[in-house]
């Protein structure tokens, strides 16, 4: 364990939060209002943690496959934590959107222990950091939309709606980013099922 380690924990560790916050934000005592600031800043926390985690490591030397394995391990929690919250209450996500995400994640994860298993490393691709920098700037559109529409500035169907393009995006691209990995990787994932 190191301090970066620490750092990444501590997005693992916040990521409940959200859909506690958001779920159950009328149990709470939190308004609508409210709401989005308060995940705007528990989101800020996070995504500023995952470039610290990084810097940090690569500053005191201290990049370990213990970090690797958990920083986008901390990532996809994160996310797909946010997005599975955001098929609920007022945002109303499509499931079948999020399952995108989910279902890469799964992939990705399972072709590493695999390759891993048979003593070959697959390198992350520069689409899978995209990946998750998209989704944090989509969740972060969801989180400020959501100011004018607490307010009555714009309407839950316009809400909703622009809500749903954004998710649509990250999700063509998560697409492209599975294409990206396993075209990358191809003769690696054909070497390690053959044996």
């Amino acid at each position: 364990m190191n301090p970066s380690h620490y750092l990444t924990f501590l997005r693992i560790l916040l990521s409940p939060v959200f859909p506690v916050l958001y779920l159950e934000r009328e149990k709470l005592g939190v308004s609508l209002v409210l709401l989005p600031y308060i995940m705007l800043f528990l989101l800020f926390i996070c995504e500023c943690s995952d470039v610290l985690d990084g810097m940090l490591a690569r500053r005191r030397n201290e990049v370990t496959d213990l970090g690797k394995v958990l920083d986008p391990m901390a990532d996809s929690i994160t996310h797909i934590s946010l997005f599975l919250t955001f098929t609920q209450g007022v945002v109303a996500l499509p499931l079948i959107l999020v399952f995108i995400f989910l279902y890469r994640d799964m992939l990705i994860t399972t072709l590493r222990t695999l390759c891993a298993l048979r003593g070959v490393a697959l390198a992350a691709r520069f689409s899978g950091k995209m990946k998750a920098v998209l989704q944090a700037i989509v969740i972060f559109f969801i989180l400020l939309l959501m100011i004018p529409y607490s307010k009555g500035w714009i309407t839950l169907a316009l809400f909703q709606q622009m809500s749903l393009f954004a998710v649509s995006v990250a999700a063509f691209y998560t697409v492209v980013s599975i294409v990206d990995y396993i075209y990358a990787n191809w003769a690696h994932i054909k070497r390690v099922s053959t044996k």
